[in-house]
């Protein structure tokens, strides 16, 4: 298998060159040449799944994309991630019924308590195999809304030849966000709060990963979700949701997202393409409503820092969808210069571009099963409320937001296919917004308490891309000298 840029100027290349990559080098993302069908394989990874576990589907699916790590290396790879000591369940992803026809598919047991921690587990363990293969080091630039920061930097605390360099808005993330994240003292994780909001901070990762020198001198690599092998992991537990509601492999389901940065459902977009009957991908946003404007009206428009709105769901505070670049290069059948046309001229020229009158624009939902809806802080405090009085059980704002849009889809035909939320994190990540909605503090496990009063390492820093490449420089000299 290679990987080819979505912009089309980047030598084709195999999975673990990309794997410490990042961006490409003309600034496009990193897609397989083409998506492995799995209709007829079904049976087989459904009892895969059943008969060995979560670890054996991972191993199995990522087996079909990655063929430049030995088998039995990516097999112990896999079993070392996905374990119930790491994620606190045999099943990692377990779903439970709601109510009829919906369910939520929990992917936030592992370490940080979001969703983000069943990629970045793998990736770290990835990271420090290849590191170790190749006697090299990587120094990890991520930026981050909430929950990429802490699901990162959990996974490569303490890890053999990587650093990380976490940006995040100063001030924007919970105070349970803000404290798994700076309570952390490990020597090769450096946090960084930059005075801004999260596109902000997105933007600098991408100037600097731009920076082919740069990136090249001090090995910069991403934990983002434009990292393809972080995308890769998450397709895993679309099959894992799908084969826990499903008997039958001719049956279909649809999954509702919710979506700021596009790589959660981007990766159901992959498991689509590739043959898992999924009918419908519903991407739920909050006000910051990019995505829902795309795929209602055909113009994506992406926000202004100023313009990017401060709210209750505060990982989806997000303007400028970082994956959004890949599903519409499929949009587009992977035409690299009418992408790079879109992505590289229009966009920064006008602020837009608008595919209302393209015909490929109208095949989001019958040809790639896209649909979308969006929720505010009363629909989260409502959703919220009513999820805990009608069944006892309390979900976080951006679990609502999707529970939410969930409910509202599930209309005339739609209301016969089984529809999965995907639980991205527990209520305790935002304690406040529980409070206001249930008037009582979330259920906090207890590894957990105390986390706010933690002595803090952080750096606050202006939005300018120079000064945290000083910063990075300066600390990897130090770490090294």
């Amino acid at each position: 298998m290679r990987y080819l840029s979505t912009r089309g100027h980047a030598d084709p290349k195999r999975f673990s060159d990309i794997l410490l990559e990042g961006l490409a080098p003309d600034g496009g993302l990193y897609l397989p040449e083409h998506y492995p069908q799995i209709k007829t394989q079904l049976p087989q990874l459904r009892r895969i799944y059943r008969e060995q576990g979560y670890a054996a589907l991972a191993h199995a699916l990522l087996s079909l994309y990655i063929d430049d790590i030995p088998a039995t290396d990516l097999r112990a790879i896999c079993e070392k991630t996905y374990t119930k000591a790491v994620f606190g369940t045999q099943a990692i992803t377990p779903v439970r019924q709601l109510e009829p026809g919906l369910w939520l598919q929990g992917l936030s047991n592992g370490p940080t308590l979001a969703f983000k921690d069943m990629a970045m587990q793998l990736l770290g363990n990835l990271f420090e195999y290849e590191l170790a293969r190749r006697g090299s080091v990587l120094n990890i630039l991520g930026a981050t809304s909430g929950d990429t920061g802490s699901a990162a930097e959990y996974a490569m605390r303490g890890k053999r030849g990587v650093r990380v360099f976490m940006l995040s808005p100063h001030g924007r993330m919970s105070p349970f966000q803000q404290a798994q994240m700076f309570s952390l003292q490990d020597p090769n994780i450096h946090n960084i709060a930059i005075e801004g909001v999260f596109d902000d901070c997105q933007d600098i990762v991408k100037a600097v990963s731009n920076d082919l020198a740069f990136k090249q001198q001090f090995h910069i690599g991403t934990v983002n979700s434009i990292n393809w092998a972080r995308l890769l992991a998450q397709v895993v537990y679309y099959f894992a949701g799908y084969f826990q509601v499903t008997d039958s492999d001719a049956q279909r389901v649809s999954f509702t997202v919710p979506s700021g940065n596009f790589g959660n459902v981007c990766a159901g977009h992959v498991a689509r393409q590739m043959g898992l009957p999924i009918a419908e991908l519903v991407v739920a946003t909050n006000e910051n409503d990019v995505l829902d404007e795309f795929f209602r009206t055909g113009i994506y428009r992406p926000r202004s820092a100023a313009d990017t709105l401060e709210t209750s769901s505060p990982s989806m505070d997000i303007s400028k969808a970082s994956n959004f670049e890949r599903f519409v290069f499929d949009l587009l059948d992977r035409d690299a210069n009418a992408l790079r046309t879109l992505f590289a001229q229009t966009l920064p020229t006008q602020g837009y571009f608008d595919l209302s009158g393209d015909a490929r624009f109208q095949q989001c939902r019958s040809r790639f099963g896209f649909t979308s809806g969006a929720s505010t802080h009363a629909d989260r405090l409502a959703t919220i409320r009513d999820v805990w009085q009608q069944h006892g059980q309390e979900i976080d704002p951006h679990t609502a937001d999707g529970v939410k849009v969930a409910r509202a889809h599930r209309s005339g035909d739609a209301a016969a296919v089984p529809m999965i939320v995907l639980e991205t994190a527990l209520p305790v990540k935002f304690s406040a917004t529980l409070v206001e909605a249930l008037g009582h503090e979330p259920a906090r496990p207890a590894r957990f308490d105390g986390i706010e009063s933690l002595p803090k390492r952080v750096t606050v820093m202006p939005a300018d891309v120079q000064a945290v490449k000083n910063l990075i420089a300066q600390q990897a000299g130090a770490d090294t000298a």
